[in-house]
């Protein structure tokens, strides 16, 4: 049943936001290095390696320097037309031809390359690998500033490694373990709304019974602690 939502929401996506994307891709062509998409190798169901798209925001050696592939706030790789993109997530809309294709759903974990989802448990990589991949999900609602989290940490790929992945996994084994329509379409309105409103704290509200996040990541992820 969720497929078929993918698929009708996706097709329709698209079509509707043909205006907004191919002046996106007219910018990007005309600007930077001149690359409208940037093609990244990630993990999806059962493990299988597919091609994730995206509006090219960085340049193209980004993986191979500084951070890899853990982007920090004001991260030299990133190309000015690329900072507003990313900052609205309309970056992230070519993967609307992911979810067509089948690679990817709406509404999932977030699809990480071998490097970074090594960086989860092996229990939680194994349960998340039941399920395709999505555009947003619920970790991606609660760790939708990761960027801004990551700055000014001397350490961040270590920080990433030892606070924000093992947290960031168990959201991720939630919302497969309570995989249903209620809270797919939820996550699809929440995701909007956060967009607009990103100190919002909705998400714990409508996902009452998510994990509690470690201390140091309670004020910095806005949850209730009263």
């Amino acid at each position: 049943m969720q497929r078929i939502f993918d698929i009708i929401f996706s097709g329709t996506a698209l079509f509707i936001l043909c205006p907004l994307l191919i002046p996106i891709a007219i910018l990007l062509r005309l600007t930077g290095e001149g690359e409208i998409f940037f093609i990244q190798k990630r993990l999806g169901k059962d493990g299988e390696v597919f091609g994730l798209y995206k509006f090219a925001t960085m340049l193209k050696n980004s993986p191979n320097m500084t951070t890899g592939t853990i982007t920090v706030k004001e991260d030299s790789r990133i190309l000015p037309a690329g900072k507003w993109l990313r900052k609205s997530k309309l970056n992230e809309l070519p993967q609307l031809l992911n979810i067509l294709f089948g690679d990817m759903s709406v509404i999932g974990p977030r699809p990480l390359t071998a490097q970074t989802f090594g960086s989860y448990p092996l229990n939680t990589q194994r349960i998340i690998k039941t399920v395709r991949p999505g555009l947003s999900g619920v970790g991606s609602i609660i760790f939708r500033d990761e960027e801004d989290i990551l700055s000014g940490k001397n350490e961040a790929i270590d920080f990433y490694t030892t606070t924000i992945a093992p947290y960031k996994g168990l959201l991720e084994e939630w919302y497969v373990k309570h995989k249903n329509l209620k809270n797919y379409f939820g996550a699809i309105g929440i995701t909007a709304w956060v967009v607009c409103v990103p100190s919002s704290s909705i998400a714990w509200k409508f996902f009452r019974d998510l994990p509690r996040p470690p201390e140091g990541l309670e004020k910095i992820l806005n949850y209730p602690t009263e």
